[in-house]
């Protein structure tokens, strides 16, 4: 008997040590997995897909979101926004002003030059950027932005740029009207301003500041606030309760927290710049300059030889981008067909017994404005809400319509905004029941253009969860985002709000919003392939053509 215990006792050591194997073997596999997996495949800015090894991204450690509890899902597509648009600021030495791109030094050249091209056709242009000595750069980095238009037909493109880091740059546009058509390359900063603006995004992150006030009775007093304040002074922690997104201000010397009344923007920090930085930044010379071709312009488009139709753009082989182009000042989505909402009784008509929700920055408020002094019937309610800020209420009685605006919780600019009223879009969206009478338009990109991604990233991702939950539980409920536009940009404007920082905020936002089932409003374009120049708060044309792409979504074509 005594033979036969310890042969089991050996049996089940034998088994335990056998288990343990297992268990490391796996453990060590899972790890391998997770290193790999981070190997992510990511699209660059030319629209390519690079395979890199992104273990290595460095985090900013702003604010501790270095810090951040992720999932291996979270982290991995983290560290691949990161890295693809990293990879867009050349690892060189600083160099003098005159080694810097020279927008009227530089030139570029149509490639695939033809007598005629046909509507559809793709044309290339090779850009070579030069040195205010006249000499060759031979590195990249440069930010470009290029289209082409009609000005005859008020129409107008985009075209993709692509950075071969040499001092050459394509750019590919479709041809997508009969025509005269010109091509316009403009240089918005060099690439030396660009690693002046990289410095200031991660290293100062608090040049525009925020300010609270606290009052209680006769005693008031107001303080910094941010994302995070620097130093060991006692803090209010006014971080979200069910987002986490983290808000402080420092502490008043007499008065509770609870005493907040109103956030307002603070201001801007100067002398963000040294003598030699400042000279990458001048109006008339390497901001938003254009750079002239060194032979013709402009081509000549004739109609395609095949059987035409109305709706080239949603034939098949001409993919999607650009997203669409104007013609006779109307925008043209490639993907589906776009409705005119030229008369108030046709926005009346679809947004009948429907309620509007439109949160964000002052882009989408100006959609607020447009309906509200466009269609007569929908008669804005005195909320008594400051001017600019909100929130704001419209009503139309006779056909049941509730439009609303409110603005994103902070970091937001605004001159005054009730304490009370600071409500983040993802609480927001968590208390919306949807169905096919909802309608949710959501903007949020220009007050956060100062601050590391990683902040951006986190706000966008708690959005997403809620928009997610929003339409899992009432799929007929639509979701629109409006993406950032370009604006005008003087050397003060560009340290703040510059269309290279917008560039990534529209970037991540677009990637983290593909395939959630929201529908995009790309104002990007919108802007860029107009005529007229570019404004934070785009001119009315533009915004009615934004109106008419979402009312689209909202109230499609039958088909």
């Amino acid at each position: 008997m005594w033979t036969n215990f310890f042969k089991l006792r050996l049996f089940c050591c034998l088994l335990a040590v056998l288990m343990v194997v297992v268990l490391v073997i796996n453990v060590t596999q899972v790890e391998y997995l997770d290193h790999e997996t981070v190997s992510a495949t990511f699209i660059d800015s030319s629209g390519q897909f690079i395979s890199s090894q992104v273990t290595g991204i460095s985090r900013n450690p702003y604010c501790g979101y270095d810090q951040q509890i992720l999932s291996s899902q979270e982290r991995m597509e983290e560290d691949s926004l990161l890295a693809a648009l990293h990879r867009q600021v050349p690892d060189v030495a600083p160099v003098p002003f005159v080694k810097s791109t020279d927008p009227s030094s530089s030139y570029f050249v149509i490639l695939n030059s033809a007598a005629f091209f046909q509507v559809g056709s793709q044309l290339e242009v090779l850009v070579h950027v030069q040195d205010f000595q006249r000499k060759p750069k031979k590195y990249g980095g440069d930010y470009l932005q290029a289209r082409i238009h009609s000005p005859k037909l008020q129409a107008g493109a985009v075209g993709r740029v692509v950075d071969y880091q040499n001092g050459f740059y394509k750019v590919f546009f479709t041809l997508l009207w009969p025509g005269k058509v010109k091509v316009s390359i403009f240089l918005v900063h060099p690439s030396e301003g660009i690693r002046v603006l990289q410095r200031l995004q991660e290293d100062k992150p608090d040049r525009v500041y925020f300010k609270s006030l606290f009052r209680s009775g006769r005693i008031s007093e107001t303080t910094e606030c941010n994302v995070c304040l620097p130093g060991n002074l006692p803090l209010c922690n006014f971080t979200d309760l069910y987002t986490g997104e983290p808000w402080f201000c420092f502490k008043p010397k007499k008065l509770p927290c609870s005493s907040r009344i109103t956030h307002f923007k603070g201001g801007y920090l100067k002398g963000l710049l040294t003598a030699a930085e400042s000279a990458f930044f001048q109006s008339g010379v390497n901001i938003k300059m254009p750079i002239n071709s060194s032979g013709p312009d402009w081509v000549t488009v004739i109609p395609r030889r095949i059987k035409e139709t109305n709706n080239l753009e949603l034939s098949q082989g001409l993919g999607t981008f650009p997203s669409g182009y104007y013609y006779k000042d109307q925008w043209r989505p490639r993907k589906f067909k776009m409705r005119q909402f030229n008369d108030p009784d046709n926005i009346t008509e679809c947004l009948q017994r429907k309620v509007v929700h439109l949160f964000g920055d002052s882009t989408i408020r100006q959609w607020f404005e447009y309906l509200t002094t466009f269609v007569p019937d929908l008669v804005e309610f005195n909320l008594g809400s400051p001017k600019n800020v909100g929130p704001f209420l419209a009503v139309d009685q006779k056909h049941n319509i509730l439009l609303k605006y409110r603005c994103h919780g902070p970091p937001i600019r605004f001159t005054t905004v009730f304490s009370s009223e600071l409500h983040y879009v993802a609480n927001e969206l968590n208390g919306i029941v949807g169905g096919k009478n909802t309608v949710v338009a959501i903007a949020v990109w220009s007050h956060f253009s100062t601050f590391p991604l990683e902040v951006y990233i986190r706000r966008l991702r708690n959005i997403r969860r809620a928009v997610v939950r929003l339409l899992d539980r009432s799929p007929k409920t639509v979701v629109v985002i409006r993406t950032a536009n370009a604006q005008e940009l003087g050397p003060e404007v560009s340290l703040f709000n510059s269309d290279w920082y917008n560039f990534q905020l529209d970037t991540i936002l677009r990637r983290m919003f593909s395939g959630v089932g929201v529908y995009l409003v790309d104002a990007w374009e919108m802007t860029l392939a107009h005529y007229l120049p570019h404004k934070l708060h785009p001119d009315e044309v533009i915004v009615k053509n934004q109106l008419d792409m979402f009312l689209s979504f909202v109230c499609p074509l039958e088909t």
